[in-house]
């Protein structure tokens, strides 16, 4: 196999992880809205840690984007 082609499927490897971002990102909010939804006073309360893990979550994502862009280009 040539290295260039190598490279590819690394970069594409690395970037399985995104899937997993997608979904957490969809069952932190998910989960959200139906806390609000079922009891609107503790939004105020649930909200920052929505987005927390919201961040912390997206933190993955670039990092896996990081690793597939030094597998393409270093």
């Amino acid at each position: 196999m040539e290295t260039e082609a190598a490279r590819m499927i690394g970069a594409g490897l690395a970037t399985i992880a995104l899937f997993g971002v997608g979904i957490g990102i969809g069952n932190i909010f998910s989960n959200l809205i139906a806390t609000v939804g079922r009891n609107p006073s503790v939004q105020p309360r649930v909200f920052p840690f929505a987005i927390i893990g919201f961040a912390l979550v997206e933190a993955v994502g670039l990092f896996a984007l990081l690793i597939a862009f030094l597998v393409l280009f270093v």
